[in-house]
Formats: C-alpha cells, sequence, structure tokens
C-alpha cells in the first residue's frame, strides 16, 4: 500500500470497536491499524482485548464480537505499553477519529495510566474531507470514489482498509486537496478541530481554567470550585465527561480547601 503523498513520519490508520459510544463509561474490544512508513512499508496489527464488562446485544449487532470472543483477551491496561511503543512518534488517520476513536483511546489510556500525547501529531480524518466534499458516511464513500460496495463495513480491518483505499482515491479525485501531511491535518482542523475532552470544557489560560460551555461559560474553574460544587458534582457525573475533566475539576475542588488550622 503505497500513499500518493510524501511522509516524513509513519502515519497510522485506524479503527476501534467497542462495547458502546460513551467516553466515560464504555470500552474498547478491538483495535486494528495499518502503519504506513516513510519508506512504504506496511505494518497491519488487529488486538482484541476483554473490556471487563457484558458487551451490549446493541453493540455486538454491529461489529459481531460477542463475550465469549474477549473471554480470554487481556484488559487493555495489560497492552497499554506496546501500544504506547507501537503509536509513538506516528501521525494517525482513520474515519470519523476526531469525534469518537480519540477521544475514547485517550479515555481508555488514562483510566490505564499511560500518557498519550497528542501534541505535534497531524490527524487526518478521511470522514472530515468526505463530509466537507460530498457529506456521507463510509459505505456511500467506497461506491463513491472506489466504485464498490463495502463489504466488511463494521470490521475494524476491513473499515480501515477501506479508509486508507478510499483517502488515495481522494487525493487523486480532489486537486485542491493538499500533498503533504501537515496540509492534510491542516484541512481536517479548518472544517472539524480537534479539541481533547478537557478541551471542550475549558480552555487554559495564564490564571488557570475556564469554562468554554455550560452556565458558567467565560468564568474560571477555580471560582465555581468555591461557590458552587454541586455543579461541578453534576459534570463529574455525566456519562462522557472525559477523565481528564474529573480529574481537573477534583484537583481544583481539593486546592480551593483552606489547610486545617493548626491543634
Amino acid at each position: 500500500m503505497k500513499l500518493p503523498i510524501p511522509l516524513d513520519r509513519p502515519l497510522i490508520f485506524f479503527d476501534l470497536e467497542t462495547t458502546g459510544l460513551s467516553v466515560a463509561r464504555d470500552r474498547i474490544v478491538e483495535l486494528a491499524l495499518i502503519r504506513i512508513s516513510p519508506q512504504g512499508d506496511v505494518l497491519e496489527k488487529v488486538r482484541r482485548f476483554n473490556p471487563e464488562m457484558p458487551i451490549p446485544p446493541e453493540a455486538t449487532a454491529v461489529h459481531g464480537i460477542t463475550d465469549e470472543d474477549v473471554k480470554d483477551e487481556e484488559p487493555f491496561s495489560r497492552r497499554v505499553r506496546a501500544l504506547v511503543d507501537l503509536l509513538d512518534g506516528c501521525d494517525l488517520a482513520g474515519f470519523n477519529i476526531r469525534k469518537y476513536d480519540l477521544p475514547l483511546l485517550e479515555a481508555e489510556f488514562i483510566r490505564a495510566g499511560a500518557e498519550f500525547d497528542l501534541t505535534g501529531r497531524r490527524l487526518i480524518d478521511v470522514q472530515n474531507i468526505f463530509h466537507r466534499e460530498e457529506r456521507r458516511d463510509l459505505s456511500a464513500a467506497a461506491r463513491f470514489y472506489l466504485d464498490r460496495e463495502h463489504e466488511e463495513a463494521h470490521t475494524a480491518l476491513g473499515d480501515i482498509r477501506t479508509t486508507a483505499a478510499v483517502l488515495t482515491a481522494q487525493l487523486d479525485r480532489y486537486g485542491n486537496l493538499p500533498r503533504d501531511i501537515d496540509g492534510l491535518n491542516a484541512y481536517c482542523n479548518d472544517f472539524a478541530p480537534y479539541r481533547t475532552g478537557l478541551e471542550r470544557w475549558f480552555r487554559e489560560t495564564e490564571e488557570g481554567l475556564w469554562f468554554n460551555k455550560g452556565k458558567y461559560k467565560e468564568r474560571p474553574l477555580a471560582e465555581i470550585a468555591r461557590t458552587d460544587t454541586g455543579y461541578l458534582d453534576w459534570i463529574c457525573g455525566l456519562d462522557d465527561v472525559h477523565p481528564k475533566v474529573v480529574q481537573a475539576i477534583r484537583k481544583e475542588i481539593a486546592d480551593q480547601k483552606l489547610p486545617e488550622p493548626p491543634a
């Protein structure tokens, strides 16, 4: 597999199959990836994980993975160091990774106590290009760009094989698309900027974190930690709240508590 653009570091196409859509609650059951080096070498891997929770029937209906299929697999936390090493120094690509796969993957790394830093990585979301140019899903993308049906829909490896083929077809079709990873990253950012789970709630300033949304938008977290811990507890209890948001809130609440007077 060779992309018609130069790479200055490895590019990894990846896809997740999960127990559901909640960043806070759901877990990864399968991760598939294709790693393409600047020299054109290709590595394909598929890893399954025991999510340590039942896989809901509605999730199995989508990806076909059952509790029985993963009962003997290791949990994500046991494989996290190998995954960190595998992803280290790589740009990332996939279909809908900015809104779905990356937030969930980042949350799994946090729960496992591992650092997964996206700083400096280029994030190429083929869905961004497709929706910006045609506004459809991956199966429609396969029909439109590849003139074939996406027969392996909702299998992780099948999805990323199709995704990589669609990106190549998009680069062939649209002369206005950038011909380098930096340019494609900027193109995707312009259409759908990626914000981490923490950034969706807060912006960082010299004075600390300030709310980006909610009833205290444009007010500092430190102030709310002093005046309305009930609201912060409500945020921490949301199904889709990111673990880093909970960490930031709990830390700020603890920092605002006055020290006990000496005995």
